[in-house]
């Protein structure tokens, strides 16, 4: 089995798509923002200009997303408990432990957030965007 060790430049790729995201997800009204924890970044070599970015959000009972869009395109796996995502021009929809969605590129995403008052719920992330792009944006 190969193990993926991250180079100096992919550490500090990660840590800026954590900082793009946690700023753009700061905006939330109880003042508290969703745990975004970057896992790989990576060009893709025979895509110039793309990249894969792998990470994981946490919301804590209750927690939410402010609405916002990714430049490319997005999947999304729900590692555990539910979340309740809606996309404009779509019904609200609830993902629990096992279920997974696709957002196109800048598909306003307006609900993203737990749907539990009590219990915690995690996704694993997968974004195909421009090298250097910030993954995550506040919707105009």
């Amino acid at each position: 089995m190969h193990t993926l060790r991250p180079t100096p430049i992919l550490r500090a790729l990660a840590g800026l798509a954590l900082m793009a995201g946690a700023a753009a997800a700061a905006a939330h009204d109880d003042g508290a923002a969703e745990t975004v924890r970057p896992l790989m970044r990576q060009a893709l070599a025979d895509v110039p200009g793309r990249q894969v970015t792998l990470l994981t959000v946490t919301y804590e009972p209750g927690q939410s997303s402010s609405p916002h869009l990714h430049p490319g395109s997005v999947l999304a796996y729900v590692l555990e408990g539910s979340v309740e995502s809606q996309l404009a021009g779509e019904p609200l929809r609830t993902y629990t432990q096992g279920q997974f969605w696709y957002e196109g590129p800048r598909a306003h995403h307006l609900v993203s957030r737990n749907a539990s008052r009590t219990a915690p719920a995690k996704l694993v992330v997968w974004l195909l965007g421009g090298e250097n792009e910030a993954v995550k944006q506040p919707l105009p």
